[in-house]
């Protein structure tokens, strides 16, 4: 693996991290719109080949199903 893969890893690996310590304070519709968001925005990016578009709209329709789940 290239140093560069590395840093990248570690960079994500770190956000990641930081961001389910943020998650402390949250009710658990909250957390499942998190984590929809999140794994939607991953499988958006996947299907589209890394498009920021993708992306975004992966995670916006992953945060609404993730809302909805939770209620």
């Amino acid at each position: 693996m290239s140093s560069m893969r590395k840093f990248a890893l570690s960079g994500v690996a770190a956000a990641l991290l930081l961001g389910l310590g943020g998650c402390a304070g949250m009710s658990a519709q909250d957390k499942n719109t998190a984590i929809g968001a999140g794994a939607g925005a991953v499988g958006g990016a996947i299907l589209t080949g890394g498009s920021g578009v993708g992306t975004v709209g992966g995670a916006a329709v992953g945060g609404i199903i993730g809302h909805e789940v939770g209620k």
